[in-house]
């Protein structure tokens, strides 16, 4: 018989609160016109963005995570002393050690939480969210701060025609924390490996240690039709899955929170699960860009504000990117 003493954690866990930070650069596609032959007519109809935001050099990965986790603190109603954990998804942080998220703990005025980064890409948020609610759920903490957070403008070739004006950058953080009934259904997630060649940086950083060598900064580079066919077809797959985990079916739903990543990709997916025409669909990326981890809670955040979702809502969230990873659950909005 076991001598270890059972977790006391919640018996479910839900979103407390959401914030969100956009730099204060908006980009226009006239800007990414100045380095690539294209138009803005085909920018908009290959993706759906008409702008994007681009952070300075004072809006790092850690700034735009403590804006984003103060407006998620305050919405959520509690204190940055109560944090018990801080989960930040990122790929544009460039320094490998520490993590980001023991900054940005300290900097908001947290009292010593686990503090640690994942990197999942696209997926990031509905991982880091997964981790919070089992941290909860497990009693290891009561309240959890994810943030998603990237400055993608930093591993843009603007250049590269495929992919100049895809990306833009910001944050977006939820509180996690206790509940009395289920608010995060079960995830949905997994990974793709034969195909992360799809989505990449172009050369590693090992490359810089004989930085002679290496022509261009590192940058993200995709196949596009590919990566188009496997989110249109597979991800719809995976977004089922999760309405069937949570046992609700897509007439259920008030709101579809799909990661940000091209127009057309969201409104495919729109197609194949068939959803109801009182289903409220986010639509961030076309003044946001793809913001990688950050898109589905900033895309939340923006949908809360502005009226088009409220408190209470039942919402499909599905991340999806390099790896390939993908994340999909079923959660009640703030």
């Amino acid at each position: 018989m076991s001598k270890i003493k059972p977790s006391q954690g919640a018996p479910y866990a839900r979103i407390m609160g959401v914030g969100g930070y956009r730099p204060t650069r908006v980009v226009p596609n006239e800007v990414i016109l100045e380095t690539i032959d294209s138009s803005d007519e085909w920018i908009r109809s290959r993706s759906g963005i008409v702008t994007r935001h681009w952070a300075s050099d004072e809006e790092t990965v850690a700034a735009m995570s403590v804006e984003a986790a103060g407006k998620a603190l305050a919405d959520a109603g509690i204190t940055a002393a109560q944090v018990d954990g801080v989960i930040v998804s990122t790929v544009s942080h460039f320094k490998q050690t520490p993590a980001v998220a023991t900054e940005i703990a300290d900097k908001i005025g947290a009292n010593k939480p686990a503090a640690f980064d994942i990197s999942a890409g696209c997926a990031g948020f509905g991982y880091g969210l997964t981790l919070a609610k089992g941290m909860v759920v497990e009693g290891s903490a009561r309240y959890v701060l994810v943030i998603g957070v990237e400055r993608l403008s930093d591993l843009t070739d603007l250049e590269d025609r495929a992919t100049a004006f895809l990306f833009g950058d910001g944050a977006g953080a939820v509180v996690v924390g206790p509940a009395e009934e289920p608010a995060i259904g079960p995830t949905v997630w997994g990974s793709e490996g034969d195909k992360s060649e799809t989505i990449k940086q172009t050369v590693p950083w090992s490359d810089y240690r004989n930085a002679g060598e290496v022509a261009k900064f590192p940058a993200i580079t995709q196949e596009g039709q590919a990566v188009f066919r496997w989110a249109v077809f597979e991800m719809a797959k995976v977004a089922q899955q999760a309405l069937d985990a949570a046992g609700i079916t897509a007439d259920d739903l008030d709101v579809f929170i799909p990661h940000q990543a091209n127009m057309r990709i969201i409104d495919s997916m729109v197609k194949t699960l068939k959803l109801p025409e009182h289903v409220t669909v986010a639509r961030d990326i076309e003044t946001t860009g793809n913001t990688s981890a950050a898109s589905i809670p900033l895309a939340m955040e923006r949908l809360l504000a502005t009226g088009q979702a409220k408190s209470g809502d039942t919402a499909l969230v599905i991340g999806f990117g390099a790896g390939l990873v993908y994340a999909a659950t079923v959660v009640t909005l703030p």
